[in-house]
């Protein structure tokens, strides 16, 4: 499929801003500093491939590490709520860094585990190198909306994740409505795929 979309904000200042934080806290490798465009910022944004994002939506971002997915999300989305809820407090201060240095208003955070979250419902989850489909699942469904949907970055194995993940999609009478595939613009193939869940 056609996997080229159009990112309309610079992202220059975040790169410079997320690289004096990883300078302090080793948020990604260093070999990934160079690709931090191609294999972060650009992989985030591949959910523009669903066009499921709206403006007034809220989303989740579960174990955000980094600030990958939300923080390009929040930027170049500005009228959705993002969301990003990490255990680690190092990656919640970092981001809660570029946040306040970039002013994104529509960024929050919450350092906790995502089972610990009650009562909470947003439009949208996603979750990017986090656990295994059937894992993720099990936290993530119930605190989708009615009309929600989690949508799962994952890697070229995506087929074999949601096979196993069969039972628990089941268990909340929820399934898989799309699978987008992409590749990121590295020099060596690098095979990634959307999983667009709902119920």
């Amino acid at each position: 499929m056609e996997d080229k979309f159009s990112i309309n904000k610079d992202f220059t200042k975040y790169k410079e801003v997320f690289l004096e934080q990883n300078s302090k806290l080793n948020l990604i490798s260093k070999n990934d500093e160079k690709v931090l465009f191609e294999k972060h910022i650009y992989d985030s944004l591949a959910i523009k491939l669903t066009n499921r994002l709206k403006d007034g939506q809220t989303l989740l971002d579960v174990g955000c590490g980094g600030g990958f997915p939300c923080v390009p999300i929040a930027i170049e989305y500005p009228n959705i709520n993002v969301t990003g809820i990490d255990s680690i407090r190092k990656k919640i201060n970092a981001i809660n860094n570029i946040k306040q240095t970039l002013k994104i208003e529509n960024l929050n955070t919450i350092c906790d585990r995502v089972e610990n979250l009650k009562g909470k419902k947003f439009d949208v989850v996603t979750s990017r190198a986090v656990a295994n489909l059937a894992k993720i699942a099990g936290y993530v469904l119930p605190l989708l909306k009615k009309d929600g949907v989690f949508i799962a970055y994952k890697s070229k194995k995506a087929l074999k994740e949601i096979e196993d993940a069969d039972y628990i999609l089941s268990k909340y009478n929820a399934h898989v409505v799309e699978i987008i595939d992409y590749t990121l613009p590295l020099e060596e193939i690098y095979q990634r795929n959307l999983v667009v869940i709902s119920f």
